[in-house]
């Protein structure tokens, strides 16, 4: 059967592959086949031409072609879990539970995991699942009404900052789509 011209959208991964994702094409096929029919401004019958569109091909082509882009580390704005928080210890659980509030309040994706794990295990676990941000709130970040912060594909701590500025800078990164702008802007670290 004969559908008529066709464009399909062909994009690359990160390893060089092509993958058609998005379609378009016209179809003068299936509105002859089912006597489809308008009214024209002549007032005369006219046969209409169908497009078919997949603009994204298959959504599990996409999810697939997306994760692999990112190699499963999205960029914060997209990650499923933008930010873990994790309490040193119980001592800091109500601060890390009202950090962890104050998240959720502003629309981001954040888990608080106050397991009884330790805590090495718990980052190692956040880490593997590649969240972009690991909050850790000890008693000297409670104190200051700070958090700790560490970011994925960054191997050590960045240091503390103030809870207020913190959750501003990572509301705008969030929200402008942009490049990490908490290790930038609050630490001064470029990955």
């Amino acid at each position: 059967a004969f559908y008529g011209p066709k464009i399909d959208f062909v994009v690359r991964d990160v390893i060089g592959r092509e993958w058609q994702l998005g379609t378009i094409q016209v179809d003068y096929n299936l509105p002859e086949r089912f006597d489809l029919t308008y009214i024209g401004p002549d007032n005369r019958p006219h046969r209409p031409v169908m497009i078919h569109r997949a603009p994204f091909g298959s959504w599990e082509r996409f999810i697939g072609v997306l994760i692999e882009h990112f190699a499963g580390a999205f960029p914060t704005w997209l990650a499923p879990e933008q930010v873990r928080v994790l309490p040193v210890s119980e001592k800091t659980s109500d601060y890390a539970t009202m950090v962890h509030q104050r998240l959720r309040a502003l629309g981001v994706r954040a888990e608080l995991d106050d397991s009884n794990e330790r805590l090495q295990a718990r980052i190692r676990t956040a880490a593997e699942m590649k969240i972009p941000y690991l909050f850790i709130v000890g008693p000297r970040d409670q104190e200051q009404r700070a958090v700790s912060v560490r970011a994925h594909g960054i191997q050590k701590d960045l240091g503390a900052a103030p809870l207020d500025t913190l959750l501003d800078t990572l509301e705008t990164e969030i929200g402008t789509r942009g490049e990490r702008t908490v290790t930038g802007e609050l630490f001064g670290t470029v990955e």
